[in-house]
């Protein structure tokens, strides 16, 4: 991505500065609406009400104002603009010094991107962003072991989690290791028989099957048993990992693990397949040291394709080196050089170039279904694999997986939904969810808990539980609240078998009867944090446009400051007073409109799977009325031509005057 520096920063640009500026006082022209369309094209009764939005004797700022006066949106939500006044000035400072449009400045502002970090952020470089792995702690050890490995022709066992990162992190270390001579087996657990992470079975699986190194990726920090068992039957272990994890750690030749509580390098960020990466990086450099390659070492770069696929899918932030990963590796991708990759997205139905939506959304899920309902082997297998016919198959094979997914989470949702209803009062209830059945997929929990976490903003589990009563479970966490912390707290306190992960996502085991126990301790332990997460219900939006201001020239703008992605959110914007034209169900609850602004220009958009919640019913009560709708913007490549649509987050009525 090269920064545009051909004009000015107050020069000429595809898009009129003026469409951003809470300030400007006057638009020539009415499809770029500024943040200020309220004030200028509306009666005086869409302002927001005075005791709402000032402090006595104060002005109005961006802080405390609701933007287009929604104080209470369809879904509950205040709408804010992004920029305060501080990142207002932010913005024009970093404009002027990139020269470029007023419109990335300003979206790199309101995302925390200072002056300084601007250029480097609009061309992320891994030469730059890439670390010294030497500063991981125990990653010396680890390249010297691979290297002697690598030397000696050993037989070495990769066993990788069943999640997409689990998956890219294998098939990337297999693909290495395969360039380099060895023939590395991939293990990945059964989800329902073996659960998470290594057992002891699978070591000595690993062991009988000629395996003298194990490397375990995206698992093994606190697997305790199982690298106990290999270390007594002359197993060597090297983990790779990114789950937090306490002070005691299991016996290994190494772990690297970023966030081990004795490591201070800073990349506890990255996603496992991140981590795997800089490990091989440190392989390649001890090799070139032992004077092993006769001609080129392999090209690690041209494998940034499965560490963007799993960066994006385990939602770690988009910042630092992984933003360097993900912004390169789509690059990659579009190259279709991975067989598996390219199967994949011809199955998804893939219109037009990769974005992190896509992958996230559509690549991610397919791959994850294997290890939820069937073979949790199929993802790494199929990304690791060369063959053209088999990619196809195994694609073919998620495909089908996923559909039968969506199926079982959707009448799981319903229980789940139920249950959680049970224990609201207008609104209120535990600070946390907890719900489960016996009937449930321990795979497909995950989802229903991220879904009863969306609907009722706040942190959530769903538990599958067995016929001896003991319940596999998931959780999703709100922002400002930890729940890996939480989790690992009460693994401590007894109540529950096991259980880990990360602040936003935890994984347990628990016993029935201990249930009323864990929902306790988590009230206790979380209650102020979901209350002050939960009273932070905004939704920050970067700009008001008209449907004719959504432009493929504004889409190439934006395109400049991404990927977009966890921290570092897609811009959001606001159609103010649009007539929804059409709106109707499709697919799995999800409603497809079409908005009209006074000008006749038109947008179509969707609402993913919200037809049965208030947003939904909001948009298709509307017909033929005027919606304020806030939402991202996309390129629609199908039938040709791309166009620019809005993934629909969130709608308002417009107060009376606006017709």
């Amino acid at each position: 991505m090269m920064r545009e520096r051909s004009e000015p920063a107050n020069g000429p640009h595809p898009v009129p500065s003026f469409i951003w500026p809470a300030a400007a006082t006057s638009s020539p022209d009415s499809r770029y609406s500024p943040l200020s369309f309220h004030r200028q094209h509306t009666s005086p009764h869409l302002l927001p009400d005075p005791s709402a939005t000032r402090t006595e004797g104060f002005r109005e700022t961006p802080e405390t104002r609701a933007l287009l006066g929604v104080t209470r949106s369809a879904t509950g939500r205040v709408w804010r603009e992004r920029l305060t006044t501080a990142s207002s000035m932010q913005a024009q400072a970093i404009s002027q010094r990139e020269g470029i449009p007023d419109i990335i400045a300003r979206v790199l502002a309101g995302r925390g991107v200072d002056v300084d970090a601007a250029g480097e952020f609009l061309d992320p470089s891994l030469r730059s962003l890439m670390p010294d792995p030497s500063t991981l702690i125990d990653m010396d050890a680890a390249a010297a072991r691979l290297a002697d490995a690598v030397e000696r022709r050993e037989g070495v066992a990769i066993f990788g989690d069943y999640d997409v990162d689990g998956a890219t992190s294998s098939a990337l270390m297999a693909r290495a290791l395969t360039s380099l001579g060895l023939e590395p087996r991939i293990y990945i657990p059964d989800r329902i028989i073996e659960g998470y992470g290594p057992n002891p079975a699978a070591m000595r699986d690993l062991k009988a099957g000629g395996a003298s190194l194990v490397l375990t990726l995206d698992c093994g920090s606190v697997s305790f048993d199982a690298l106990e068992e290999a270390r007594k039957i002359g197993l060597s272990v090297l983990v790779a990992d990114h789950h937090q994890v306490g002070e005691t750690l299991p016996p290994c030749e190494a772990l690297v693990n970023p966030n081990r509580q004795d490591d201070l390098s800073g990349q506890g960020h990255l996603a496992a397949v991140g981590v795997t990466f800089l490990v091989l990086v440190a392989l390649m450099r001890e090799l070139k040291k032992r004077r092993y390659f006769s001609g080129n070492a392999p090209d690690l770069l041209s494998w940034l394709d499965l560490v963007a696929l799993g960066t994006v899918c385990d939602v770690v932030p988009l910042q630092g080196l992984n933003r360097a990963y993900v912004t390169k590796g789509i690059v990659a991708m579009h190259r279709r050089a991975n067989a598996g990759l390219a199967a994949l997205a011809d199955v998804s139905r893939v219109n037009g170039p990769l974005t992190p939506y896509h992958l996230g959304f559509l690549l991610g899920p397919r791959i994850n279904a294997g290890g939820r309902i069937g073979d949790a082997a199929l993802g790494a297998r199929l990304l690791s694999t060369d063959d053209t016919r088999l990619a196809g198959e195994i694609a073919g094979q998620l495909d089908r997986l996923n559909s039968e997914r969506q199926a079982m989470e959707v009448a799981m949702l319903e229980e789940g939904e139920a249950q959680a209803t049970a224990v609201m009062l207008d609104g209120e209830g535990p600070a946390v969810l907890v719900t489960g059945s016996e009937t449930w997929h321990p795979g497909v929990v995950g989802l229903i808990a991220s879904r009863l976490k969306e609907r009722h903003r706040r942190p959530a589990f769903a538990i599958a539980f067995d016929a001896d009563g003991i319940g596999t479970g998931s959780g999703r966490s709100v922002p400002g609240v930890d729940l890996g912390a939480a989790v690992r707290a009460a693994v401590e306190a007894g109540i529950l078998v096991k259980g880990g992960g990360h602040a936003m996502a935890a994984g347990l085991t628990v016993h029935r009867d201990r249930v009323p126990d864990l929902k306790v301790f988590l009230e206790e332990r979380l209650a102020a944090e979901v209350e002050a997460s939960r009273e932070d219900h905004v939704l920050k939006i970067d700009g008001a446009i008209t449907a004719s201001g959504a432009t493929l020239d504004l889409m190439s703008l934006l395109e400049k400051a991404g990927p977009y992605g966890a921290g570092h959110a897609e811009p959001v914007f606001a159609l103010p007073a649009h007539r929804v034209t059409f709106a109707d169900k499709v697919g799995n609850g999800h409603v497809r409109l079409s908005l009209s602004a006074n000008d006749r220009s038109s947008i179509k958009g969707i609402a993913f799977r919200c037809a049965d919640q208030p947003l939904g019913q909001a948009l298709l009560g509307a017909r033929g009325k005027m919606l304020h709708v806030a939402g991202c913007l996309s390129l629609d490549h199908w039938q040709g031509a791309p166009k620019v649509q809005m993934r629909v987050l969130d709608a308002a009525e417009p107060r009376l005057g606006q017709r």
